[in-house]
């Protein structure tokens, strides 16, 4: 707020989406509320020569602000504001009632939207529990599945934090499983916690062969990890839970560069990937508000992270030496660093200056040095290197009678921890009451230096006053000085600040975890919709209080001798490598229906065009006489010789498959959703793709006429290309309903091939395999292909079944239960009821069955996941059959 922001500044009046502010409107002069820090500064009865130092001061940066701050400033000799300048309180008054100072009391962030989505469905879940619905009974026989995608597996503090939520969650019931682009060290770190770790590649040519639905959400960590998100945009994985959780500010930043340079291409790209994010997770409250562009209303806040401890380790480890002689201090040297909010606020130069005031009395217990200059030496930590924060500030102190060179202003973004590192003493020079405990408080505690600090409920609750710190009252900042003045022994720290200092330290590198866990845990319970199948986790309380006190430090105590990673600098070095893989990227890339209004200007734009050409050619049609020949550009013959070449070579391509396929006695079709089950198709002639999925009119006719912009032609409905697939839809009209689709399922499959059956399937044998079973690694192996076709080309066991995906084997059986105990656990437990219903109907039984047809149990076993082949003849009755007993399907599916 103001000009001496550092970051994006926070303008009063265009406050960020999706938060909720709580100030309060402007009231005409003496009407307008007055926090209670701005009624200290009037009422409280504070000595003469504090209110003529507040106010010189204050009318001093009156006058530069009006003149459009930051910007030069000159300073008018030797003589002070204090023997120029007379005021009254009451002048004073009537300028903040103007509005000209403020506090920050409106920098709040409340994800309303996402908080009101959460007690929507939890109203909802209440009604549909099982007190209110027997169909959402739970057969619990698995715990949650959970995946964790992180773009390395390097140390540093982000792996820390993830560690310790995975570590604790499992105590509660979870389960995981860690995806990772790239290997490092901290994969022997999860390994000691008992999580397994895979290495996938994103760029392969097949794509991430992950089937993600074995998953009850995604926890995605960082922003280098996007090369993940192109499966979880694309279906079957569009609808999972997604957690995304962000550290790093350097997207934030470069988002600025994007909007100035006119880059809105990689900035629609990236709001794509934060629009798919169920949830985004940060972990402080200033991060939500400088990542606003890219604001859906699913920003979230889960504050504590390790983060700060783990800087200032690696600051204390890389300079051992005395780091106070390069900065310029001498050893005799007393440095006190005073600090404030990270949102910067037009009030919080007075708060500083307030600070500064109580510092002048202690001024003459240091002693001086040989040049007769104070061994006291002030560094006030806030702003950033672009602004004139600084020239403004020392020119504060000035009028403050502070002798020259006591007073040394620093850019938070350039020399934070190398102040915080070298002081003897931080303050705390803000009175902003912030919804969590502050960071560069944190880190000052972390290099284990004493901290002195307002008694703000949020800094309260985590300092006991002279056990792990000092505390004054906000509404007395004279009492500071005598704070100060205790610290201080003849110019050194105290042996009690020394042990405050140490206490600190231990507080400080554990601070906030139980937040942290215990709002991961909340999150999951709010944003994961576990299937009847699946045990739901215990209460947090029933966490042990040891995974909640400290982070896992010890896991990674033998890592420490691994390289420093800077994280910031690896970010940014990301972010160049992605812009650079942009830039030099084709601008014909194929489009998805997510690139919302960028499709549809082109759709409309393509649609205008059609129609005036339309037009054009009736015009001259009615001009000309039928016999001539018509017309046309270059182009449009150019694209109506290329689009017969693709015809031919497409139907070469086919009439060479299909000569291969009916050549053989056996034909497997492989129902898939989406693009996200193509790396798990297979591509011999043995197997075709059966599409299910539609895709969205508008994607389907851009796709398919505008293959000059996207590079090729993707086949019709999200086919894949060069593959011979069905499309279900169009044998079958009623999959295009999403409604039926979705309930007949893969049986949506058959039923389109059954239909006049002799157009697409000229063979004995048929036989389907789920894509899910490829990513199960069930299929058929090369070995078990050639067992198959041998055996129904000799006909070893005549009209049968094959089967190979066995319900023994299956991992979601694990307890072997029989038929109807593993049916009813897969569906709610409505199963028998299903079954049970639809029997009642094919049969037009009129009573209520009190039993149904027992199931052998003689050693056998069930065939699961749709993986079967069969003669043709007994499919086409099978399906025959099935058109009565997809009741069953469908009313599990709807239940």
């Amino acid at each position: 707020m103001g000009s001496l922001e550092t970051g994006i500044p926070l303008k009063r009046n265009n406050l960020f989406r999706s938060f909720s502010s709580v100030r309060t409107e402007r009231h005409p002069f003496s009407q307008r509320p007055r926090s209670r820090f701005s009624r200290f500064l009037l009422f409280k009865k504070l000595d003469y020569l504090q209110w003529i130092c507040t106010v010189a001061v204050f009318l001093f940066f009156v006058v530069l602000f009006q003149m459009f701050l930051p910007g030069s400033v000159e300073k008018s000799g030797n003589s002070s504001l204090q023997d120029n300048v007379e005021v009254s309180s009451g002048d004073f008054k009537f300028l903040k009632e103007m509005g000209v100072l403020d506090f920050g009391e409106d920098i709040r962030f409340e994800p309303s939207k996402l908080l009101d989505k959460f007690q929507r469905e939890a109203r909802e879940a209440i009604l549909y529990s099982p007190a209110f619905n027997r169909t959402k009974q739970r057969f619990p026989y698995r715990k949650p599945q959970l995946a964790m995608v992180f773009a390395d597996l390097l140390v540093d503090s982000q792996k820390l934090l993830m560690v310790t939520v995975a570590a604790a969650l499992q105590e509660i019931g979870y389960e995981f499983q860690v995806y990772s682009l790239e290997d490092g060290p901290v994969h022997d770190v999860w390994r000691t916690i008992g999580i397994p770790v895979t290495i996938i590649q994103a760029f392969d040519k097949t794509g991430i062969v992950v089937d993600w639905l074995n998953y009850d959400g995604i926890l995605v960590n960082s922003f280098e990890a996007r090369g993940v998100f192109s499966c979880f945009v694309q279906e079957p994985f569009k609808s999972l839970p997604l957690i995304w959780t962000i550290h790093e500010r350097s997207l934030a930043t470069r988002s600025r560069k994007y909007i100035s340079s006119g880059r809105i291409d990689l900035l629609n790209d990236w709001k794509r990937i934060f629009n798919r994010s169920s949830v985004v997770v940060f972990p402080n409250y200033i991060l939500p508000m400088i990542y606003s562009t890219f604001d859906v209303g699913n920003f979230f806040v889960i504050p504590g992270t390790p983060a700060e401890a783990w800087e200032a380790d690696t600051v204390m480890a890389l300079h051992k030496d005395n780091l106070r002689v390069k900065m310029g201090y001498e050893l005799e040297d007393a440095v006190i660093a005073i600090v404030g909010s990270q949102f910067m606020y037009r009030g919080l130069w007075l708060e500083h200056a307030i600070i500064l005031q109580a510092l002048l009395p202690v001024l003459s217990d240091f002693p001086l040095d040989n040049n007769s200059n104070s061994n006291l030496k002030i560094v006030v930590l806030s702003g950033d290197s672009t602004s004139n924060y600084g020239v403004v500030f020392e020119e504060i102190a000035i009028n403050l009678t502070y002798p020259s060179g006591i007073v040394k202003h620093k850019a938070i973004d350039v020399d934070a921890d190398n102040i915080l590192s070298t002081a003897d003493l931080v303050i705390y020079g803000s009175f902003l009451e912030e919804q969590s405990f502050p960071e560069v408080l944190m880190k000052a505690m972390c290099f284990e230096k004493p901290i002195i600090a307002p008694d703000l409920s949020m800094i309260r609750k985590y300092v006991d006053d002279r056990v792990n710190g000092y505390l004054f009252p906000k509404e007395n900042p004279k009492f500071l000085t005598q704070v100060i003045r205790q610290v201080f022994s003849n110019g050194k720290l105290s042996s009690l600040a020394h042990n405050i200092a140490s206490i600190g330290r231990s507080t400080a590198r554990n601070l906030m975890v139980s937040e942290t866990v215990e709002g991961y845990a909340s999150l999951l319970v709010n944003v994961l919709k576990l299937p009847s199948e699946v045990a739901p986790p215990k209460d947090v309380a029933e966490m042990p209080l040891n995974f909640k006190e400290k982070w896992q430090w010890h896991l990674f105590e033998a890592l420490s001798n691994s390289t420093y990673i800077n994280c910031t600098l690896r970010s940014y070095t990301f972010l160049d490598k992605f812009e650079q893989q942009w830039n030099n990227a084709p601008k014909d890339r194929p489009l998805s229906a997510d690139d919302g209004p960028f499709l549809y200007s082109i759709w409309e734009e393509e649609k205008n065009i059609e129609i005036a050409n339309a037009r054009k050619r009736k015009e001259e049609e009615e001009l000309k006489d039928r016999s001539d020949q018509s017309h046309g550009t270059w182009e449009e013959v150019y694209r109506s010789a290329k689009r017969a070449d693709r015809s031919k070579q497409d139907l070469h391509e086919r009439d060479e498959g299909e000569l291969e396929r009916t050549g053989q006695p056996l034909s497997i079709y492989e129902p898939y959703f989406g693009e996200g089950t193509w790396p798990f198709l297979h591509l011999s002639s043995l197997y075709r793709g059966i599409g299910l999925l539609k895709l969205d009119e508008m994607s389907y006719y851009i796709q398919s006429h505008m293959y000059t912009w996207t590079g090729y032609l993707q086949s019709t409905k999200g086919r894949r290309p060069g593959a011979e697939d069905i499309d279900a839809s169009a044998r079958l009209p009623l999959l295009d309903n999403p409604y039926y689709r979705d309930i007949l399922g893969e049986y949506g499959a058959f039923f389109a091939i059954a239909n006049r059956i002799d157009r697409v399937h000229k063979n004995a044998w048929i036989g389907f395999q789920s894509w899910r079973a490829t990513a199960r690694k069930a299929s058929l192996s090369r070995i078990a292909e050639n067992a198959l076709l041998d055996a129904i080309e000799t006909q070893r066991h005549g009209d049968t079944l094959y089967f190979w995906v066995r319900l023994d084997l299956d991992p979601r059986n694990s307890l072997q239960l029989d038929f109807w105990s593993f049916c009813d656990a897969i569906n709610a437990g409505n199963c028998k009821f299903a079954f049970a219903e639809a029997l009642k109907r094919m049969y037009g039984i009129k009573h209520d069955l009190d039993s149904l047809p027992p199931m052998p149990v003689d050693g056998g076993t069930w065939s699961v996941m749709q993986s079967w082949a069969l003669p043709t003849r007994s499919f086409l009755e099978f399906v025959m059959f099935s058109r009565i007993s997809s009741a069953i399907h469908g009313f599990l599916s709807y239940l």
